[in-house]
């Protein structure tokens, strides 16, 4: 049940529960929604995406797509794309993009592709977010790419015409999003496209996501230990029938709930050799103590009493919340480093980790890039969630043994998992 708050905001209430016994099906990637709805969008011939993830994130990217000429049609669980063989159209009026940040950077380099000027922009958060290292590798392929505001962040102006390729150098510590935006329009660039990544990449495993999905639809990228990419010009991407994959940032959820509560989940759908890097929580979760059997079927998790841990976790950022939410629970201090990427996310996820995590009554430390939660005694509490949906759905796992524990806002869980909530309630 909801409960009104002030003006439009709500409280999701959690009810706390005993030892959890259940099952559940995880919903699709956004990942690899966004990447094969842009991919089959400059594809020869007509791509079904069979069982995507229909979220805010994946409508603000068909719209966005419809605009540049691209017919996308929703049958039934599917995304019908008729591919553009790489000949978009430039938009007739500006994109907004919500708070959709794999929409905002992919669209970028998309856009450049494009006969005309494009202009993007999207919500307050969104305009706060960076992309100037982006910018900048598209500057060096003759792209007139550019911050309006001169802050290096949207809204952005695009001028179109198609990109050169060549040699660029990309700054690779901040977001790999920038990469892939690159990647995935780089077969139809001018010329041939040589990345050189400088520093070293973080969140190597959504490269890998979308090299993967690039091979699916006949593409080849020559990947040199992530410090250098090299794209040949004149590849086309072919349509196809391609199978979206379950999401492990949202299956771990389910599994962080089994350890908490010390119960049992078995989730289905999820691929368990997928290259997701999230996929890795399940060796988080069994250094902390569960009990884990995988299999093509199925995955089981058992939940025991968990001890804290010192991890790094720059390859699975995205569960970073889930991890930090988990150890208030586990017996000793959990160190969690490497994230310091969380900071130009949907909100400066460490210092908001921080405030929650304080604000029901742990003792937590932070730095540039690591989070240090040492558990303690803890108290109701109505937690904020910067309109961040990470925030929303790692926060509520606290409620199942915190009394007390209630959501505000929790309607942001639509950018990813629009029925979070819901399927939370189905576990207990």
């Amino acid at each position: 049940m909801f409960y009104p708050s002030c003006g439009d905001c709500f409280l999701k209430k959690i009810n706390p529960a005993g030892k959890i016994v259940a099952k559940i099906e995880c919903p699709a990637s956004k990942s690899y929604t966004n990447r094969a709805l842009l991919i089959a969008a400059l594809a020869n011939g007509t791509s079904t995406l069979q069982k995507p993830l229909v979220s805010n994130d994946t409508k603000y990217m068909r719209l966005a797509l419809e605009q540049f000429g691209v017919f996308v049609k929703q049958e039934d669980h599917d995304f019908i794309v008729l591919g553009t063989g790489g000949d978009i159209k430039c938009p007739q009026s500006e994109i907004s993009i919500g708070l959709a940040g794999t929409t905002m950077r992919f669209l970028t380099t998309f856009a450049a592709l494009s006969p005309g000027t494009t202009y993007l922009t999207g919500e307050r958060r969104m305009l706060e977010r960076p992309i100037s290292d982006l910018l900048n590798a598209l500057n060096q392929m003759g792209v007139k790419a550019r911050s309006l505001k001169n802050n290096g962040c949207p809204p952005l102006e695009i001028s179109g015409g198609g990109v050169l390729g060549g040699k660029i150098n990309l700054a690779g510590d901040k977001s790999s999003q920038y990469l892939t935006s690159i990647l995935l329009c780089a077969p139809y660039f001018k010329s041939d496209t040589t990345i050189n990544i400088i520093g070293n990449l973080t969140s190597k495993s959504y490269a890998d996501i979308t090299l993967s999905i690039m091979k699916d639809f006949g593409v080849t990228v020559q990947n040199k230990n992530y410090t250098q990419f090299y794209i040949p010009a004149g590849q086309t991407y072919q349509a196809r029938n391609y199978d979206v994959e379950a999401d492990w940032s949202s299956a771990s959820y389910f599994l962080a709930a089994a350890a908490i509560t010390q119960g049992e989940m078995t989730l289905f759908g999820l691929n368990p050799d997928s290259l997701q890097g999230d996929a890795g929580f399940l060796d988080v979760l069994e250094q902390m103590g569960c009990t884990i059997e995988r299999s093509p079927e199925k995955i089981f998790i058992k939940g025991n009493p968990l001890r804290g841990i010192d991890i790094n976790m720059n390859n699975m950022p995205d569960v970073a919340q889930t991890l930090a939410v988990t150890a208030l629970f586990a017996k000793g201090m959990t160190r969690i480093s490497g994230i310091g990427n969380l900071k130009i996310k949907e909100t400066d996820r460490i210092e908001a980790l921080k405030g929650e995590l304080s604000r029901l009554g742990a003792r937590v430390e932070t730095g540039e890039d690591f989070l240090i939660i040492h558990p303690g005694t803890y108290v109701p509490a109505d937690i904020e969630t910067y309109d961040d949906h990470r925030m929303a759905m790692s926060l509520a796992l606290a409620g199942l043994k915190i009394p007390g524990v209630r959501i505000k806002n929790p309607n942001c869980v639509e950018k990813s998992f629009p029925d979070f909530f819901e399927q939370l309630e189905s576990i207990l």
